[in-house]
């Protein structure tokens, strides 16, 4: 006869699906995963700019915020690649070439919001107020490419079922639409202060 304390198989097997449900993926998370690390890769170039381009405070506290915490979101993501035995590239390699697109799950991922070579070579350029204007203007852009991404995330059948993956994908969403409101902020006090407008 078993004993009294072994746990029947029914409720064993149960354990183990909820833990496989759990655990499991889809391409559209792998898809999303490698995608946003080379779209936060791209964030931090630009705000690695602005210690060197003479903006205010305000703005160089801003950018220090988004590099440690796009880079603490791209470890964690990787993890959560390779914990899957799915390739990692490394982001800055997507970012030399301005690629807008990577492949991740079997097929290519669009990223909304990049900044084309132009614009970083604009905003490269830039010095002082126009740089904070222009640093603005394109980080809410890329910003809200990045809300889309978790969007269309959600809105694709079977993704983003796993515990880590729904975590991380929400927060990011809710880290970059408080930033979104911030910066916006800072950009309407910086016309309202200097009485020009934001030129793309």
């Amino acid at each position: 006869a078993p004993e009294a304390s072994a746990v029947p198989a029914a409720v064993m097997v149960r354990a183990e699906r909820a833990d496989s449900l759990r655990e499991s993926f889809t391409e559209a998370d792998v898809a999303f995963m490698a995608g946003m690390i080379h779209h936060h890769a791209q964030a931090i170039v630009m705000a690695d700019m602005a210690p060197t381009h003479g903006p205010s405070a305000s703005l160089q506290v801003l950018a220090a915020r988004i590099i440690n915490a796009q880079r603490d979101e791209i470890a964690l993501m990787q993890a959560w690649l390779r914990e899957r035995g799915q390739p990692v590239r490394e982001p800055m390699t997507a970012m030399q070439h301005g690629e807008h697109s990577v492949h991740g799950g079997g097929h290519a991922v669009h990223m909304p919001g990049m900044l084309t070579p132009e614009q970083l070579a604009r905003l490269d350029g830039a010095r002082g107020r126009e740089f904070e204007r222009l640093f603005l203007t394109y980080m809410i852009q890329h910003h809200e490419g990045a809300v889309t991404m978790v969007n269309e995330l959600f809105a694709t059948y079977g993704a983003a079922q796993g515990d880590a993956i729904f975590k991380l994908a929400s927060d990011i969403g809710a880290d970059q639409r408080t930033e979104i409101e911030r910066m916006r902020s800072m950009l309407r006090d910086l016309i309202f202060e200097t009485g020009s407008a934001v030129q793309q």
